[in-house]
């Protein structure tokens, strides 16, 4: 088989890659470890900047998520019973959308099945050949049947825990990593959102966010330890812990019910350098995660997709191979900043097991500072609603 990308990954930023490629004219082929229906199982975030909905608009996939999505306009932030909004619109002419990602993998899907573009579902085994020559290369096992690939380029685009990344020599790729001692438990439920903007909540108890996904449907978390478990947390006593956590005014009105999903996720930082090797591509999580306060792993991911596609499209267009040359250090620059803001996130919003009351009280005037100082909330909004691309 011969194509002009391979994407390894099947997840948002490979479909999003694919299809673009695929509308721009490049013949690409997406090779996913596990079936179309256990990637639409993974849930996932919900907010997305706007950068990632043009991007979805230029990929011919946003006309449901343009019907069914609905636009955050702000944060509530609150610490212990005090809180206070914080609206974009008086800093940044943009806005948040709040789609689920689950949503968003089906609608990539679907545009690649009504295009012809080939998705190869079960693939395992898979190995990357000669990237530092002319000529890289695939192998790999689709339900047990040996495949080879040729390509001119290859997108990493397969996780964390993804084969591509490896590919690049140890002695060649530097890994920073942070680890969080704690975790998120969330639930979905079918009830309407407590709020209609998000709420980050520092209280003495931990962390906790309210958040959503459409008007009958709501994404709520609190910071547990990290080696809790789901089955130590009933749903009763998910929602009164929840209550304990955000201002009365939300507690007293908050609509409980059963969980549909319940899950505990683990806090990470991590960066790898370079994000490319040779022919080899990095984007998403393959290259860096986030912790999710935020709401930046998949719009970080998104960037990553948008610099490789316009490097790719500029390379074939016009035999302009200047971005492929310098995507790293540019998709990286970005990465960098997003990191940090992410980081800061969750240093100011959550409780730390070494904590001490100092630290606490700084946390306390970070809150307070930001209630009170214009300059504080425009260099969040900035941050939040996404840095330009």
């Amino acid at each position: 088989m011969r194509v002009q990308v391979a994407i390894v990954g099947g997840g948002p930023s490979g479909l999003l890659l694919g299809q673009l490629l695929h509308k721009a004219g490049i013949d690409a082929i997406v090779l996913e470890r596990k079936t179309r229906e256990y990637v639409l199982t993974r849930i996932r975030a919900g907010v997305l900047e706007r950068g990632l909905v043009e991007l979805l608009e230029e990929a011919g996939a946003a006309d449901r998520l343009h019907a069914e999505s609905f636009t955050h306009n702000g944060v509530v932030f609150s610490s212990n019973n005090d809180h206070f909004d914080l609206s974009f619109d008086q800093y940044v002419n943009q806005a948040m959308t709040v789609y689920g990602q689950t949503e968003l993998t089906r609608d990539l899907y679907d545009a690649r099945e009504r295009v012809g573009a080939t998705t190869l579902f079960n693939v395992e085994d898979v190995v990357l050949n000669d990237l530092k020559t002319e000529s890289p290369s695939i192998d790999c096992t689709v339900d047990g049947k040996s495949i080879h690939i040729d390509c001119d380029y290859i997108a990493g685009c397969d996780g964390f825990h993804g084969v591509c990344r490896q590919h690049i020599p140890n002695n060649k790729r530097k890994e920073y990593i942070k680890e969080y001692p704690f975790g998120w438990l969330g639930i979905l439920s079918e009830t309407p959102p407590v709020h209609n903007e998000l709420i980050y909540s520092n209280s003495d108890r931990g962390f906790a966010l309210c958040s959503m996904r459409n008007e009958n449907l709501s994404r709520y978390y609190v910071q547990c330890d990290i080696k809790d478990g789901v089955d130590n947390w009933s749903d009763a006593a998910f929602w009164d812990e929840l209550k304990h956590r955000i201002p009365e005014q939300f507690a007293d009105t908050i609509e409980t019910g059963p969980s549909i999903e319940k899950s505990i996720a683990p806090l990470r930082s991590f960066v790898c350098e370079p994000m490319q090797w040779g022919k080899l591509f990095l984007c998403g999580d393959a290259a860096h995660i986030v912790p999710p306060t935020g709401a930046k792993g998949l719009n970080t991911a998104a960037s990553d997709v948008r610099y490789l596609y316009r490097a790719l499209k500029q390379h074939y267009s016009h035999r302009d191979s200047t971005g492929l040359q310098h995507y790293s250090q540019t998709a990286l620059a970005r990465v960098w900043k997003v990191e940090r803001f992410s980081w800061w996130m969750t240093s100011v919003l959550h409780r730390f097991p070494d904590q001490s009351d100092f630290d606490i009280k700084i946390q306390q005037a970070e809150i307070a500072f930001l209630q009170q100082n214009e300059a504080a909330q425009a260099s969040l909004a900035i941050n939040y609603v996404g840095l330009p691309y």
